[in-house]
């Protein structure tokens, strides 16, 4: 059989490249930043527990204010592509917006 220039290694190569990025952390981050930010769960789920305790006492300092940082955090994370939260939040440590 004929393979018409084609190798095994190119075929996988191809089929692994087709599948589409999914981030795991994405959708359960953006969420918990606009419906409890206010708790800083998305900072803790993230792994950030440094920004997660300063995000806590903002809140208590500024009676819950600082909860719009969160949230627009949130929105923001929904809007990204999945590889680019990733690469910012998971595998680059970024804490702050």
């Amino acid at each position: 059989m004929e393979n018409y220039g084609y190798t095994k290694t190119e075929n996988v190569q191809n089929q692994q490249n087709s599948v589409p990025y999914h981030s795991e952390k994405k959708i359960p981050a953006a969420l918990l930043g606009i419906l409890v930010g206010w708790l800083a769960l998305n900072k803790f789920y993230l792994g950030y527990t440094k920004e997660g305790i300063i995000q806590l006492v903002l809140n208590v300092v500024t009676l819950g204010a600082a909860s719009v940082i969160p949230f627009i955090e949130g929105i923001l994370y929904l809007f990204m592509s999945d590889k680019q939260f990733d690469d910012t939040y998971v595998y680059g440590k970024k804490g702050w917006l």
